[in-house]
């Protein structure tokens, strides 16, 4: 048999029969190689949930509360955990930066807490779905501007681009008022072209203000058509400005020095908690980052007038104003940046696929929304 298969060989030929007794073992081995991967990675997630979980947590409240382990992100992960019957430990951090560099350092298995899932942070680790979708929102005092500020806005670059303007129009007004009368009217409009376009200009301001001094008065025919087109013009112009003017007054007046929109952040100081994703958004914002440890400190600084709003998630902002009450601080209706909170793991965890199973059960059975409306006003 050996010495035909040699010779089946030697020729470059097998029969269909050899052929098949020649490949089963091959097929038999890949088989047994295939069935043998998830049997192995089945294994390693049954030995990861059975050995006492390292969780770490940090965040800020309402989602972790320090020392107690309790808050939104706690106790979801205990409802997690509940239910899979796994056995954890909990590893507090001071901040979100420590724990993640610990996540990565392998000191813990997952991270429990307020996570934005960024895609910086997926280069790194791995997240499960989103509990919790949050937002950015801005916090300013609500102060009475001083007199220098309400009187501001008159000397902005904006309005003196636009007095200097009007002035060049004025200049050219007059120049064509003095150029039309200057030898009809000499004693209205001298020869000198300084003093002339001085009148000229003077006229100019008089018509449009709808004054009527009658001390000085165009009488040539191109003159008097200068003078009409002027006034006719100046009808909508004056009016404009003057409205802005005023309106620019009265809202300096009754103004206050809340900042409602991300716009208003550029060239101001604003606090933050240190690499949190709100240190980015500020950042293009072109404000002025001042970092901070936690969101008491950052409101600190925000009444003390250190900075002049306070930058981070729209939840822990909520929560701090309704269990602080303080009347002279406003949050703004604006929301930016749109995140989700998840659970954060290293790259190779077998965890997150029963966690994030579990977290669409409690989901679909209300109970994730029970545990942060108790936290969390519905309406908020």
């Amino acid at each position: 048999m050996l010495k035909k298969v040699k010779n089946n060989l030697k020729n470059d030929q097998l029969n269909p029969i050899m052929l098949k007794f020649l490949l089963k073992p091959f097929f038999l081995f890949l088989t047994l190689l295939y069935c043998a991967a998830p049997i192995k990675a089945q294994t390693k997630a049954a030995d990861e949930s059975t050995k006492t979980l390292r969780v770490g947590v940090a965040g800020s409240e309402p989602f972790v509360f320090e020392n107690t382990n309790t808050g939104i992100s706690v106790e979801i992960w205990d409802k997690i955990a509940e239910k899979k019957a796994w056995s954890y430990e909990y590893v507090p951090f001071k901040n979100v930066e420590d724990v993640l560099l610990a996540l990565n350092k392998g000191n813990v298995d997952l991270v429990v807490g307020p996570i934005s899932i960024t895609a910086k942070r997926l280069e790194t680790m791995r997240f499960s779905q989103p509990f919790y979708n949050s937002s950015i929102s801005i916090i300013s005092r609500i102060d009475n501007l001083s007199l220098w500020e309400k009187f501001k806005p008159l000397f902005s670059l904006k309005l003196l681009i636009a007095v200097g303007i009007f002035l060049i129009i004025l200049a050219i007004v007059g120049s064509l008022f003095w150029l039309a009368e200057r030898k009809k009217s000499p004693e209205q409009f001298p020869h000198k072209p300084l003093q002339g376009i001085g009148t000229g200009m003077w006229l100019a301001i008089v018509t449009m203000s709808t004054t009527g001094y009658g001390d000085k008065a165009p009488i040539t025919v191109m003159g008097r058509i200068i003078a009409g087109t002027w006034m006719v013009v100046t009808i909508v112009f004056a009016t404009s400005m003057i409205a802005g003017i005023a309106s620019t007054l009265t809202l300096s007046s009754i103004g206050s020095t809340t900042i409602s929109t991300v716009e208003q952040l550029s060239g101001k100081k604003a606090a933050t908690i240190s690499g949190s994703p709100s240190e980015a958004f500020l950042t293009k914002a072109k404000a002025k980052v001042i970092g901070v440890g936690n969101l008491a400190e950052a409101i600190e600084k925000l009444e003390n007038k250190d900075v002049e709003a306070v930058v981070f998630d729209r939840p822990q902002l909520l929560y701090y104003l309704k269990n602080n009450e303080n009347e002279n601080l406003y949050i703004s209706k604006a929301e930016y940046y749109k995140q989700g909170y998840g659970f954060a793991f290293p790259g190779n965890s077998q965890l997150i696929l029963d966690v994030n199973r579990t977290l669409l059960e409690l989901s679909e059975n209300q109970e994730t929304e029970k545990i942060i409306h108790t936290y969390i006003q519905k309406d908020e």
